[in-house]
């Protein structure tokens, strides 16, 4: 199979025909084999009706629905978990995605061997200061944290070797940074097509500004994890260790000299009245919590947790 759309949505039954006939007829001009793979994320209006009805109408479409919003993350292992095309493309459901750019995508895949392929909405329709603007200054951000070289990451529009897809893992609210965890999975040929963007034509968008909150907040995870996940005692344990040893130094230091002024009958002050004592103190046990946590995590990542990602309530094979 050549093709796996996977489309993740949440209360777009009006976009969703519109959509579909759309992607289909891009598939049938192009003669692509294919699978339209519908993940409905908690949809309250009639989202699932409609991809029941396209899925008796067309087997190559198939769906999942969550019992709940679980969150575009989630959504997206879902989808992946399930795709069986050589390339798999991610869009969203809100037509502002044009299936128009998936044969570039796709070419870029196969032809020029790309592992992963971002599209760039490098001209869009979004206001100026509620989108463009923090959009601009987030991917700036992701850019100089992650060493990945895009200019969207934000963009659902994105193209993935199938390998890709089944071998990371997309948890919690990481959607935004898959490609920074197809590269700390070792594929390094990471590209960028500028592609086409629609106004929105139905409904409302989903996000405010506060995805750009979470999103710098993940991008710091996300940081953190991919220097020091499989490590973490490398960091708090290194950090740990070193406050440990400066606040008994300083403490050794502050028992030394009293018992020197005491030696030799000079003026001296209890230790306790000493300022600097408290600090000693202090470093020595936030040091001494630093090194735990580094074990704690050391253990943690020993101990492989099972974490809940999603219940399906209904599936189309």
């Amino acid at each position: 199979m050549n093709l796996s759309i996977l489309i993740p949505l949440l209360n777009e039954d009006e976009s969703l025909q519109e959509l579909y006939s759309w992607i289909i007829s891009v598939m049938k001009s192009n003669n692509y084999s294919y699978e339209v793979i519908f993940i409905d994320d908690g949809s309250t209006d009639n989202s699932w009706s409609i991809i029941e009805e396209l899925a008796a109408e067309d087997a190559n479409v198939k769906g999942i629905r969550f019992m709940k919003n679980f969150g575009k993350s989630q959504a997206l292992h879902a989808g992946f978990k399930k795709a069986q095309g050589d390339v798999v493309i991610t869009m969203d459901a809100d037509l502002q995605d044009s299936p128009e750019e998936i044969p570039g995508l796709y070419n870029m895949i196969i032809t020029e061997k790309f592992d992963l392929v971002s599209g760039w909405k490098k001209k869009r329709y979004d206001s100026v200061m509620a989108k463009n603007m923090p959009s601009k200054l987030f991917n700036w951000a992701a850019r100089k944290t992650s060493g990945v070289e895009l200019n969207d990451f934000n963009c659902g529009l994105k193209a993935y070797k199938n390998v890709v897809i089944k071998n990371i893992e997309v948890s919690g609210e990481m959607h935004r940074y898959i490609p920074v965890l197809a590269k700390n999975a070792g594929f390094g040929k990471i590209g960028e097509k500028v592609v086409q963007h629609q106004a929105r034509k139905y409904g409302e968008t989903k996000f405010g500004m506060e995805r750009f909150i979470n999103g710098f907040l993940d991008l710091i995870t996300i940081w953190f994890l991919s220097k020091f996940g499989k490590r973490p005692m490398h960091l708090f344990g290194a950090m740990g260790s070193v406050m440990f040893i400066i606040g008994f130094l300083l403490a050794g230091y502050i028992g030394v000299m009293k018992l020197y002024h005491m030696y030799n009958d000079l003026p001296y002050h209890l230790i306790t009245s000493n300022p600097w004592f408290f600090i000693a103190l202090t470093t020595m046990v936030l040091g001494t919590q630093l090194f735990l946590a580094g074990f704690l995590g050391e253990i943690i990542l020993r101990t492989k947790n099972n974490e809940e990602r999603y219940k399906v309530s209904k599936e189309i094979n």
